[in-house]
This record gives C-alpha cells, sequence and structure tokens, in this order.
C-alpha cells in the first residue's frame, strides 16, 4: 500500500509544489518589497555613461563660439610629426 500512495505522490509532484513554490515566492516578493521601501530607478530612467558624457560636452561647447576656428594656413602643426623631425620643413 505505502508503494502505491508514493507512487502517486510521485506522480503528482509538480502539480503540487509548482503553486506552493508561487505562494511562497510571492509573499516573499512582497515582503521583500515592505521592508525596503521603494524600489530604486531602473535602468530605463538613469542616464548612460555616453549620453552624460554627450550632455557634458554640450555644456562646455555652449558659451563658445564656433564659427571662430583657425585656417590651415595659419596653423602650422597640421601635419603629423615625422620621425625625429627629418621630413619636416622649418618653421620660419
Amino acid at each position: 500500500m505505502w508503494s502505491v500512495l508514493w507512487a502517486a505522490v510521485r506522480s503528482k509532484a509538480p502539480y503540487v509544489t509548482f503553486p506552493v513554490a508561487f505562494v511562497v515566492g510571492l509573499v516573499g516578493y512582497h515582503l521583500e518589497w515592505f521592508l525596503r521601501g521603494d524600489p530604486p530607478p531602473t535602468a530605463q530612467e538613469e542616464k548612460s555613461i555616453s549620453e552624460q558624457r554627450e550632455d557634458r560636452k554640450l555644456q562646455e561647447i555652449a558659451g563658445k563660439d564656433l564659427t571662430n576656428v583657425v585656417s590651415l594656413k595659419d596653423k602650422l602643426e597640421f601635419a603629423p610629426r615625422a620621425v625625429l623631425n627629418r621630413n619636416r620643413p622649418e618653421k620660419s
């Protein structure tokens, strides 16, 4: 008789354990939420590092006049430095 009872319990175990585990998890989730208070802000609400970098760059250039640039004719350092300055003309 015990073998029949254990076989029945073994075959019906998923149908019993899933609702019990679901209720325990639900109660634990709400208990943790109640003890911790408000959840932290989600990742969607926080700005990413690239967005923070773009905002910082925009704030840095906000007061500058971007149309005032140095001409390439006036700028002597536009070419990359050659090895040991061999192929570079001397500045006058």
